[in-house]
């Protein structure tokens, strides 16, 4: 006796709902670029200028702590940078 043709559902795929594509749309992410790079470049200034001055500028009263304020910049444009997509 032969065999009978063994039928192939069609896998399934959920139709789009209105909402994903709503919420997809609203989330327009061309800031990130601009403030990430910003910020990486106020931070590789600021540690720049700190020694180029000879620790006068930019506040001399922060002293090495403007090393740390530098990194904090550039620290605050890689936390930019997960939000890019």
């Amino acid at each position: 006796m032969p065999k009978s043709r063994i039928r192939k559902k069609a896998d399934y795929t959920p139709p789009p709902s209105s909402k994903q594509s709503a919420a997809i749309k609203l989330t327009n992410r061309s800031w990130v670029a601009p403030v990430m790079l910003a910020l990486f470049l106020v931070g590789l200034a600021w540690i720049v200028i700190f020694y180029v001055t000879d620790t006068r500028l930019p506040i001399e009263a922060f002293g090495n702590w403007n090393i740390v304020v530098g990194f904090g910049f550039i620290a605050a444009g890689f936390g930019v940078s997960t939000q890019w997509k």
